[in-house]
């Protein structure tokens, strides 16, 4: 009979290479801060090369952890494959993807209200949100999946979803006084698509790389939902009414739920889309 003792080590990260995009943004620091502090090696991509650099050194500052800063825009190709030959280039191998990068386009940051409508929405908006969040995580399962496959034996990927890949966004928590229904901002569509889109590409994955009929790259998705940020406080008093825990998550709370997917201690757990929600998603 095998051993039900659990190992010191069920969680442990120690050498594990770790690719993350998205890396310099809030959640992305969050991802690499969780894989440096388990013994990891974080990998961190972002289009802002500068920013990426940045963070990788700070890291290696507070932790033994051997993290380099790549410039990727994942969008383009043959900037995933310069990434991931330097990634393998660096470490001789690749344990783990985190797609994690996105486009969130909120009013808030200056997006025009009615331009977020269905009906007046660019298609060059929805191209260039598609590109990010849906081709983007294509081309680095693409590329870092296949390094995984070929040079890992513990490999993991964990696509970053939304609790809004589950459910519908709640348009009334966008909604302004006196504004006209048509000219009312909304989530725009390109947000939704691309999440739920996530977890169509997390369980094509789940069961993608195989090794005499047996996946060797498990592929998980977690659906966050809405992260503290400094938002209008009008509209986190409406957004936390419909959270039942009664608020929002604070950025650090995905670092529990990321260690787990990455570590050995979920290694039954393939194809899964975890809801981190505060259980929104219930209502």
């Amino acid at each position: 009979m095998p051993s039900t003792t659990l190992p010191e080590t069920l969680f442990d990260l120690s050498g594990r290479v770790v690719v993350i995009t998205g890396a310099a943004g809030l959640l992305g620091r969050q991802h690499v801060e969780a894989v440096a502090a388990f013994g990891g090696h974080p990998v961190v991509l972002d289009i802002d090369g500068d920013a990426a650099v940045a963070l990788a050194a700070s890291t290696n500052t507070a932790h033994d952890a051997n993290a380099i800063g790549l410039a990727t825009d994942i969008t383009d190709e043959a900037s995933v494959e310069r990434a991931c030959a330097a990634t393998l280039d660096h470490y001789g191998r690749i344990d783990a993807l985190v797609n994690n990068a996105a486009n969130n386009p909120k009013v808030e940051d200056g997006l025009d209200a009615r331009a977020t409508r269905l009906e007046h929405f660019s298609l060059d908006t929805w191209s260039a949100d598609l590109a990010v969040g849906l081709t983007g995580a294509f081309l680095c399962a693409k590329h870092f999946g296949q390094a995984i496959f070929e040079t890992s034996e513990v490999g993991s990927i964990i696509n970053i979803s939304s609790d809004l890949g589950l459910v519908a966004p709640d348009q009334r928590l966008y909604a302004k006084p006196g504004v006209a229904d048509g000219d009312q901002p909304v989530k725009p569509v390109t947000y939704s698509v691309t999440k739920a889109g996530i977890i169509g590409l997390t369980r094509y994955l789940s069961t993608y790389w195989t090794r005499d009929g047996k996946v060797v790259v498990r592929c998980n998705a977690i659906c966050p939902g809405g992260i503290a940020n400094g938002q209008d406080e009008g509209f986190v008093n409406e957004l936390e009414d419909r959270i039942p825990l009664g608020r929002m998550a604070r950025p650090h709370e995905l670092r529990g739920i990321l260690t787990l997917l990455l570590s050995s201690a979920s290694s039954y757990a393939n194809g899964s889309v975890i809801a981190v929600d505060g259980g929104r998603s219930c209502w």
